[in-house]
Parts: C-alpha cells; sequence; structure tokens
C-alpha cells in the first residue's frame, strides 16, 4: 500500500462538491499562500503542477491571496512562463549568502537584488493587464513605535505582540492590513474584512514591486519599505504580521479555495506562533481546501523536518544548499501524488472533512 504524503482536509462545502465532482481547476476561485520563509520549498513541485498543468486553461480569472512568501510565490503566476519564473524564484531564493554576520542593510539590499532578477520592470505591465490571475498581497502599514527602525521598532512588536495575546483585535492599534490588489479585482471576497482596520489599494506599475518587497519585509530582519506609490505615506512591513497562515472569512468567495500549506495546522498572525491555543478552526472556512504534507512525509526529509529560516545561521552554506535542493526535490513527490489522484478520482477518498 503506498503512503500517503499529502493530507487533505476541506470545510463542508468544499467536501461535498469534491465527492460530486471531484477537484476541477475552474472551480476553484481563489488560490491562498502563507508566510513562512523557506518552508514552501516543499510546496515548489505543486507549484510548478498548479501554475503549469492544473490551472492552464482555466476559464475565469484566479483570485490569489499571499502575504510575505505567499505573495512571492505567486508573483510568478501572470508572468509569460509563470513554471519558468517559479523555477526561477526558487533557484534565486535558495541560493541566498550573506557575509559572517549580515546586517539589515545588507539582507534588504540582497532582497531588492532577488526581487529584479525575479520581477523584471518589463514583466510588470503584463502581469497587471492580464486577466487570468488576480494578485491580492497582503502588507501591514505600521503604527507608532512599530514604523521605526532598531531598538524603538522592538518596544513597538513586544507592545504589539501583548496586546495581540489579549485580543487578537487589538493588534490593529500597531498594524493596519493593508491588501494591493490587481486593478482588474473587486475584491468581493475581502471587502468585509473587519477583524483588523483594512485598507485596500489596486497595485500598478509604480507599486507592484514595492508591495511585493513589502510583503516579505520583515520586522527586524529586512528594512520597512516607505512610502509605496499610490498607497497613504508610512512605513510598511511583512503582510504576516496580520496574516501568517490567514483567519479571515472566506465565506464570501465565489466557489473553492485552494490552500497548499507546509503545516496541518493554521495560524492566524505572526504574533500568534508562540500561542498554541490560537489556531485556525476553519469555522470561516467552509469552502476552503487545505493540503498539506504529512507527517511521514516530514519524517523522510533531511533532518526529519521542512526548511526554516533558522538555517541560515545553523547550518553552513554547502550543508544548507544541499538541504534545501532535496527539500525541493522531494517536493515534488507531493505534486506527483495530488495529479494521481485527481486523474484517478481518488481525491474524493483522500479527502476528510475539516469540522471546526
Amino acid at each position: 500500500m503506498s503512503t500517503d504524503l499529502l493530507q487533505i482536509r476541506a470545510g463542508r462545502e468544499a467536501w461535498l462538491q469534491i465527492q460530486e465532482r471531484g477537484l476541477r481547476a475552474d472551480d476553484i476561485s481563489l488560490l491562498m499562500g502563507a508566510s513562512g520563509g523557506p518552508k514552501w520549498f516543499i510546496l515548489q513541485g505543486l507549484d510548478r503542477f498548479l501554475f503549469g498543468d492544473f490551472f492552464a486553461n482555466r476559464q475565469r480569472p484566479l483570485n490569489l491571496l499571499g502575504s510575505s512568501a505567499g505573495g512571492w510565490r505567486f508573483a510568478a503566476l501572470g508572468q509569460p512562463d509563470p513554471v519558468a519564473a517559479s523555477e526561477l524564484f526558487c533557484q534565486l531564493y535558495s541560493g541566498q549568502t550573506y557575509s559572517e554576520k549580515p546586517d539589515i542593510a545588507e539582507i534588504t539590499d540582497e532582497a531588492r537584488k532577488l526581487l529584479h532578477q525575479y520581477v523584471p520592470d518589463a514583466v510588470v505591465p503584463e502581469i497587471l493587464a492580464q486577466d487570468q490571475f488576480h494578485h491580492h498581497m497582503v502588507v501591514v502599514r505600521c503604527k507608532g513605535l512599530t514604523a521605526a527602525e532598531g531598538k524603538r521598532q522592538l518596544a513597538g512588536m513586544l507592545l504589539a505582540a501583548g496586546a495581540s495575546s489579549v485580543k487578537r483585535a487589538w493588534l490593529g492599534k500597531f498594524y493596519e492590513r493593508v491588501v494591493f490588489h490587481h486593478p482588474h479585482s473587486s475584491c468581493s471576497f475581502s471587502r468585509h474584512w473587519n477583524d483588523l482596520p483594512t485598507t485596500h489599494i489596486a497595485l500598478t506599475a509604480a507599486n507592484f514591486k514595492s508591495a511585493l518587497l513589502a510583503t516579505g519585509s520583515i520586522p527586524m530582519v529586512l528594512d520597512g519599505v516607505r512610502h509605496i506609490a499610490d498607497a497613504p505615506a508610512g512605513v510598511y512591513r511583512d503582510g504576516g504580521i496580520t496574516d501568517y497562515h490567514f483567519d479571515v472569512d472566506l465565506s464570501a468567495v465565489d466557489g473553492l479555495v485552494l490552500y497548499p500549506h507546509f503545516y496541518s495546522h493554521v495560524i492566524p498572525g505572526w504574533f500568534d506562533k508562540a500561542l498554541s491555543w490560537r489556531r485556525t478552526t476553519g469555522k470561516q472556512w467552509p469552502k476552503v481546501i487545505l493540503m498539506a504534507p504529512s507527517a511521514e512525509f516530514v519524517a523522510g526529509l533531511p533532518y526529519g523536518k521542512i526548511p526554516d529560516r533558522k538555517d541560515f545561521a545553523q547550518l553552513d552554506v554547502k550543508t544548507r544548499f544541499a538541504y534545501w535542493r532535496e527539500a525541493v526535490a522531494q517536493g515534488q513527490r507531493l505534486a506527483e501524488q495530488l495529479q494521481e489522484w485527481i486523474a484517478s478520482d481518488q481525491i474524493r477518498s483522500k479527502v476528510k472533512l475539516w469540522t471546526p
């Protein structure tokens, strides 16, 4: 008996629809991608399959919702060759090197270089003009001390973490969620979000790359992005602060939501990582299909874990490169299994009902 490398759970509406007619590309209205740095390497095989084969002949626009690494992954979509762009991003990200003790300026500079190689200026108008994929990048606009750099920012973050641990809504006193969206998107699935202060801003050729840089600008690791074109003045940072893995109301999505994720659990915001009792329950996700690697798959990876940002400090460059390459290669098996399940219609039996 072959091992299930993927575990798939679906909200009731999504589960019932899959039982009725399997998993079809045109049934998906929203593709979602989480923050998490190098964790996404195990999903690159799935991205290749989804970006290249599964979504290739869709008949209507696909909304994309990503924060941090999720937003960066999805920037391949809308480019002339999404699979090639995804592979380039993986190659550039996994091949990053720094000095022995890099400072924020060095890390920010390397991120800008990667961005310009991955998303050349010439492709931005093409991404915004095409209608097959509608990007939605979550970024935060900082308030008070969180807009500063250095020790003052750290003080603001500590206050934000403390407030958020008591009541997640209080995070809105420190950060405003900003959804930068494709100019043709109505944002109908997110206009009603009121769990935190939320603003919607259309993407333009002048702000696309700044918004993309901002959604991955990790506090205390990269500089914040200042004064993004066509957006209110301020300092913008990593969208994972408010929406690390997301816990937003997705009931207004017109269709199903596909969420390839690297964990079987879902952490709402950045400051919730240490709060084991605060996890997304799926109550607001009746249309979501959450797929993640099984425990058996993860156990078979080098070191028995998926990659993460700690690898930069804990592994030498040669070892890290080899480990990350192997994680990407192993992730291809997830894609092969998903493709087989869809083609053979086993997907109906493999998807489990996610009950809140």
